[in-house]
């Protein structure tokens, strides 16, 4: 059994071979134009971002297994896999304490204005007249209102920390849907009524720039967003205007729409200053990573055993 993984530099630490596997390969990256090659003659393919489209999967006939290294898979063409009979599992639930535990991270930040006084304080501080210098005004976690978009295990997982601070919890309704599920709220009374909200539902064609210009008009100008989930969820260079009018209070993202982004993604621009960014490492935590390669290891191992976990199509 052949198997190659296609990017292993997404992880900080290497991944072992499988135990009795002979065949093994780790790639630090593939161009997509190298996929083909890669992957030829590969029983297993495990990648964590590089995409797998029907037209590369026709010419892999070999390829059995695809083992995403994530949680999400909008990377592999599923409908692809299947009328190939392709098997393709995930890693589900291994980052959901990493990732919850940064969404807090990045309420303290912004409620508390940490990254203005962090670099402001050295040459401020020295200048003040008083013992202390007020330069942003701070905001309480306890109290605030947060809104869910993703009821899956990290955003329950964010709630549960959310509550635990004191603040108050509410899940949102897909966007433009007709009827209310129980114990969920609209998306536009979501937005209207947030002091914080968190995204955290999978990308689709139907949550694709879901927050746009028209979502962040109908949100609080204080209010907060944070976006630990994908980029393509929000329109950035909407986003980008909005911070920079002044029309919302912030945004922490880890994630977006193109990654590495392009140097001229509007959310580079110079200037946004209530905008907390860091580069799709929510998830890496030392516990995390370490879920995530027992993970992998995992579904391999089932694989092989006849018996595929974690099995999304």
């Amino acid at each position: 059994m052949k198997i190659v993984m296609l990017d292993g530099a997404t992880l900080p630490v290497p991944l072992p071979a499988l135990p009795g596997c002979t065949d093994w390969q780790v790639r630090e990256q593939t161009a997509e134009d190298a996929i083909v090659s890669a992957l030829k003659d590969a029983t297993v393919a495990i990648t964590n971002k590089v995409p797998l489209r029907a037209a590369t999967l026709e010419q892999l006939p070999a390829l059995r297994f695809i083992c995403v290294a994530a949680t999400g898979y909008d990377c592999i063409d599923l409908d692809a896999c299947r009328a190939r009979g392709i098997v393709v599992s995930n890693v589900p639930g291994y980052s959901t304490q990493s990732v919850s535990e940064g969404v807090i991270a990045a309420i303290f930040a912004l409620r508390r204005q940490l990254p203005d006084y962090a670099s402001t304080t050295r040459a401020a501080w020295p200048e003040a007249q008083h013992f202390c210098l007020h330069r942003q005004p701070i905001q309480d976690i306890g109290g605030a209102t947060l809104g869910i978009v993703g009821k899956g295990d990290i955003g329950q997982a964010v709630a549960k920390l959310a509550q635990a601070l004191g603040m108050k919890v509410q899940y949102a309704e897909r966007k433009g849907s007709t009827t209310l599920r129980d114990g969920y709220v609209s998306f536009e009374q979501m937005l209207a009524s947030s002091d914080i909200i968190s995204l955290h539902c999978p990308l689709s064609e139907q949550t694709r720039q879901m927050i746009d210009r028209e979502a962040l008009s109908k949100m609080k100008p204080q209010a907060l967003l944070i976006n630990t989930a994908r980029g393509g969820l929000i329109h950035e260079a909407d986003l980008a205007m909005a911070l920079q009018q002044g029309q919302i209070g912030g945004a922490a993202l880890d994630v977006l729409s193109s990654e590495p982004p392009a140097v001229d993604n509007p959310l580079l621009q110079p200037g946004l200053a209530n905008l907390l960014l860091t580069p799709h490492i929510a998830w890496a935590s030392q516990s995390g990573v370490h879920n995530l390669i027992e993970g992998i290891t995992a579904n391999l191992t089932a694989f092989r055993h006849g018996q595929p976990i974690n099995v999304v199509s």
